[in-house]
């Protein structure tokens, strides 16, 4: 949530400013000048508010006895664990209960490895000295559709590269027809075709796609799906199930496959929103603790797409 989440909404919040005042004249209100985006003050503050946040949760944690070791862990059995610290100190903890909550990163698509330059994941945009003359997208999911949204609201050149048939394909598809036809309308420019390899080329980049045309533009952004931080971590050799994409296997009250082991958050591939890994790991602690607990109804579960006009959902849908 901290290193996504946080900082992607407080991105989208200065988009959503500059669409409230492009349509302000509508309503009587006039700006003097030309309205432009301070990038750099835009990044402080999407950095800031994400470590004021973590601050925030460390300071509760101690608070409430709760003791913090930073390093790396390995699981000799499903409830001993061994933790390298930062400092290199190697530690044993044997656990009554577990609770694996290690997120997920962003996949990273052979030939085209993020550099932090001008082939960036979404977790490296707020590094950019300045915004990109044209953003190609590639992706068109609920990060790449809330990015692309935003970067054009604010004013750059937006490439879209969808290798499904429209944008957002796991969202209801009329709301999904809909929010395409807006952001064609805007100028974004949406290319039907599947990434192959982005090129690094004097002052920008070149994407190849697979059926052999390019796109080019000054920066691409990689918006292809996540992978879970399970690896090198011994949990298939302490005995815990993974799936093939190597997601912890949980069912409905948070539970792996060994007894007081919990897995919760982006790491189960259970829908990967925050309120969804919050409620995983309340109900996983709850159910640890002997207490009666309802095991966790994705059917019920709410969502929303930043984008502008947003597409929100809840409930049993037509997919």
């Amino acid at each position: 949530m901290l290193s996504d989440c946080v900082p992607s909404k407080t991105f989208i919040a200065t988009s959503e400013a500059m669409t409230a005042l492009a349509g302000a004249e509508r309503v009587g209100v006039h700006a003097v000048g030309e309205v432009t985006t301070a990038v750099d003050e835009v990044h402080a503050r999407v950095k800031a508010l994400a470590l004021a946040q973590s601050a925030d949760i460390t300071t509760r944690l101690v608070k409430e006895g709760v003791t913090l070791v930073n390093g790396a862990v390995r699981l000799l059995q499903p409830r001993l664990l061994e933790v390298t610290g930062d400092d290199g100190h190697v530690d044993a903890i044997e656990a009554d209960v577990v609770l694996i909550a290690t997120g997920a990163r962003p996949r990273v698509v052979p030939g085209a490895e993020p550099d932090g330059e001008r082939v960036l994941d979404w977790r490296q945009l707020y590094d950019l000295p300045a915004l990109p003359e044209h953003l190609v997208v590639i992706g068109s999911g609920v990060t790449g559709a809330e990015f692309a949204n935003a970067y054009l609201t604010i004013g750059v050149e937006v490439t879209l590269v969808s290798s499904r048939e429209r944008v957002l394909p796991g969202e209801d598809a009329d709301a999904a027809a809909l929010l395409q036809t807006v952001f064609e309308r805007r100028g974004m420019d949406i290319r039907r075709g599947r990434a192959a390899r982005v090129e690094r080329v004097e002052g920008g980049v070149v994407v190849h796609l697979t059926d052999g045309t390019t796109v080019e533009g000054s920066h691409a952004l990689m918006t292809v799906g996540s992978v879970p931080n399970t690896e090198g971590m011994g949990l298939a050799e302490a005995g815990i199930v993974l799936t093939e994409q190597g997601f912890v296997q949980v069912d409905r009250v948070s539970r792996t496959n060994q007894p007081g082991v919990y897995a919760a958050g982006d790491c189960t591939g259970v829908l990967m929103l925050a309120s969804v890994a919050a409620m995983q790991g309340r109900i996983a602690m709850w159910h640890a603790l002997g207490e009666a607990v309802a095991p966790l109804r994705l059917g019920t579960v709410s969502a929303n797409v930043f984008t502008d006009p947003q597409v929100a959902s809840v409930g049993i849908t037509q997919l």
